[in-house]
């Protein structure tokens, strides 16, 4: 199952407005932004529903392709599973398995470029078995 899906934008503050203007007669609105501060050197914004963001724009970097697709996994034990095998099967390293707080407290996910270039992620929403 697809958690989110990502694309590449040349103007994110167009596209950004677009996007938004397009999906609100569908109930869909920006709930989540993601700057520089925090990626090093791009700007997304998650749209969705309920707090949930499930389509991204971001300005991109040169190293990726022009999409990124997240997978849902059922554990954490499976995103690093996953970031194994993609490495094994030729993957490039994009995000080591783990937290990403800042996307909110139990986010835990990894991260490939597939050999396209495209940003290829599992995410676990759920907190680990050890937490309470």
């Amino acid at each position: 199952m697809l958690d989110h899906v990502g694309i590449t934008v040349s103007d994110f503050d167009r596209s950004r407005a677009f996007y938004a203007q397009a999906l609100a007669p569908l109930g869909i609105e920006v709930v989540m932004e993601v700057g520089p501060e925090l990626t090093g050197d791009s700007s997304h914004a998650g749209f969705g529903q309920d707090g949930k963001p499930f389509f991204w724009i971001g300005d991109g970097r040169p190293a990726q392709g022009s999409a990124h697709v997240a997978f849902v996994a059922s554990t954490r034990a499976q995103v690093d599973a996953f970031h194994r095998a993609a490495l094994d099967a030729g993957g490039r390293d994009n995000g080591a398995a783990g937290l990403r707080p800042h996307y909110h407290p139990h986010y835990y996910g990894a991260f490939v470029l597939d050999p396209d270039g495209h940003n290829i992620e599992a995410v676990c929403h759920r907190p680990d078995a050890t937490e309470a």
